[in-house]
């Protein structure tokens, strides 16, 4: 497995090896061993999973406050996302800064995103589902949050446009960036 920092040296992108013979492929998709020498030692209290059917589906951009606030570490187990980090921590040099990841399930390849940070996705194709293990708190929705997805002031290049994505209720009135209170 091999742990790569990003613009944002704290979202780390982990890439599993592969194993394959004529039968397929094996990979550790998760070493906690591995990944506390690349500094992600958190311990993970949820497992969490969803499918998305239709291409263009945009899940986020969500966090929790403190104290259930959560790390997450994001795969794909069926078809593609660009998968979305961004900083909030108002005293960041990279606060509103984002990473943005391609994630397949061909290439295994999984996202770090720290406490601290916002995520989402958009789905590439149709009938994508992604997991995600969580850290630090379980989801409790008194500290749930939201950031407006395609806020313009974030600069996120999203592959659907706000009229094609599917959304729902709740990121469709999520705040801008500059709108909301600090979160971290």
């Amino acid at each position: 497995m091999q742990v790569i920092e990003t613009n944002i040296p704290l979202v780390k992108r982990v890439v599993p090896k592969r194993f394959g013979d004529a039968r397929g492929w094996f990979s550790e998709t998760y070493r906690a061993d591995v990944l506390a020498k690349a500094g992600i030692d958190d311990v993970f209290v949820q497992d969490n999973q969803s499918f998305s059917a239709p291409q263009g589906t945009v899940r986020g951009l969500h966090f929790q406050r403190h104290p259930m606030a959560q790390a997450k570490l994001i795969r794909v187990l069926a078809g593609a996302i660009l998968d979305v980090a961004i900083d909030l921590r108002r005293d960041s040099p990279t606060y509103g800064r984002h990473v943005a990841v391609r994630l397949d399930a061909e290439n295994g390849e999984q996202l770090y995103v720290p406490i601290g940070f916002g995520h989402g996705f958009c789905t590439l194709v149709p009938d994508t589902m992604v997991a995600y293990k969580v850290a630090g708190g379980v989801y409790s929705p008194e500290h749930d949050g939201s950031l407006l997805w395609n806020d313009p002031d974030l600069g996120i290049d999203w592959p659907v446009d706000a009229d094609s994505a599917h959304l729902s209720d709740k990121d469709k009135r999520a705040p801008r960036l500059a709108d909301l209170p600090p979160p971290f």
